[in-house]
């Protein structure tokens, strides 16, 4: 049943980049999935933990017919392989190459519409700032690109899921992570139960959930984690794009990503065009969907030229 109803929401044939090629033994590829759809300048969309591709099928829907939208699952995740970690390593700096590869594999190397929300925010950041010259704008959902702001602290929940062996297996056995973030992603318009259903589909098993998880433990909190110095260099790096057409859509009841990440963008980049909503969620696409994707459309028409 939930196949059947992913197919009438998920309405996409997707491809996949192997990785590791050219190997062809099926322990050494890695199947990188990802939706291509549509002609045109291209909209590259950046999901983030625990969602998959499938949180960008209505923008997807919305715009193949005047752009390429190009929407990865990153490994772990979505219909991409879930290796264990002797096969891939779970970090920010290999998610960044995934997308490299990626976009080099496609000829994506120009006029690049970046769509991040979530994780997908240092992972789309962090590639703009290795190729600045290949990004024409930006739109920014709930997420963050720098290091925790001062104003906020680190949830409780994440700290859990982070540092903790109860966090560990309440993430991998129970799918704590996916189903607490479907339960509680949305605020105006809470999810049904198909439809977290459908979120959490690509999270079945223990072995499933490993990247929901290795997210998680990546989050750098002081100068000793690895991902640390990648971040600083990130969050250094972005007020290049200062002049760019930057579009912010914030859904102010998200737990993690609230207004003192908004507040920080904000003061980053100050001409960015911004739509705040009080009522709404982290997962704004979903939550907002009615108002967010005819701004997005709008906006790429307005600044086509830019």
């Amino acid at each position: 049943m939930v196949n059947g109803v992913l197919k009438k929401e998920y309405p996409f044939s997707g491809k996949c980049l192997n990785l590791n090629a050219p190997s062809t033994t099926p322990r050494a590829s890695l199947n990188y999935h990802y939706l291509d759809e549509g002609a045109g300048t291209p909209v590259v969309m950046v999901h983030g933990n625990p969602s998959w591709s499938f949180y960008y099928r209505n923008l997807v829907l919305a715009l193949r017919d005047r752009y390429r939208c190009i929407v990865p699952d990153h490994i772990g995740c979505g219909l991409s392989d879930k290796p264990d970690d002797d096969r891939y390593d779970y970090t920010l700096s290999r998610r960044v190459d995934d997308l490299e590869k990626l976009l080099e594999q496609l000829g994506v190397t120009e006029n690049i519409t970046l769509v991040v929300h979530d994780w997908g925010g240092m992972i789309g950041m962090a590639y703009a700032v290795r190729h600045p010259e290949r990004i024409k704008r930006l739109v920014i959902l709930n997420t963050g690109a720098f290091h925790l702001p001062k104003t906020k602290r680190f949830p409780l929940g994440l700290r859990i899921c982070r540092d903790t062996v109860l966090g560990t297996l309440l993430v991998r056995r129970f799918n704590a992570f996916s189903v607490g973030a479907s339960l509680v992603g949305c605020k105006r318009n809470p999810m049904g139960a198909k439809l977290r259903a459908l979120y959490q589909l690509p999270y079945d098993s223990w072995k499933n959930r490993i990247a929901t998880l290795r997210f998680v433990q990546d989050i750098p909190l002081s100068p000793s984690d690895r991902t640390y110095d990648l971040v600083s260099s990130v969050a250094a790096g972005i007020g290049q794009f200062r002049n760019l057409p930057m579009l912010i859509c914030w859904g102010e009841l998200d737990f993690v990503f609230d207004k003192n990440f908004l507040k920080e963008w904000q003061e980053r980049f100050p001409n960015a065009e911004v739509h705040s909503y009080a009522d709404c969620g982290h997962y704004i696409l979903e939550d907002a969907k009615d108002e967010i994707i005819p701004l997005i459309s709008a906006f790429l028409v307005r600044t086509e030229q830019d």
